[in-house]
């Protein structure tokens, strides 16, 4: 019997969402959905964004000014906020990745046995 699949919402731990976020607009700019399907696919499927926590965390981004968003029209004719990394947002970027990489040393130094 296989376990059902939860969403990231319940299992990420608190400023994972905005590092996911900076490390996929790091290659340029997408618009919301497609940041929350680049985590999904790079995440195999294990990572599953709600759009619920997906546009406050781009909202509260934005607001620290790491990243910056415009209205544009898709060649669908289809209007869609593109979102975008600033320099200051590639500073936390690399603030972030570094924190998150000590955390998981510490948890590892923690689950390995004695």
């Amino acid at each position: 019997m296989s376990t059902p699949r939860r969403s990231a919402d319940s299992v990420l731990l608190p400023g994972t969402l905005d590092l996911l976020i900076l490390q996929t607009l790091k290659r340029g700019e997408l618009h919301g959905y497609a940041i929350a399907q680049r985590i999904r696919q790079r995440s195999e499927e294990a990572l599953k964004i709600e759009e619920g926590s997906l546009y406050p965390a781009l909202q509260r981004l934005e607001l620290k000014g790491f990243v910056q968003s415009e209205w544009q029209t898709t060649a669908q004719n289809r209007r869609v906020r593109m979102y975008r990394m600033t320099a200051a947002g590639r500073k936390q970027l690399t603030a972030k990745v570094d924190a998150f990489e000590s955390m998981v040393r510490a948890v590892r130094r923690v689950l390995r046995p004695a």
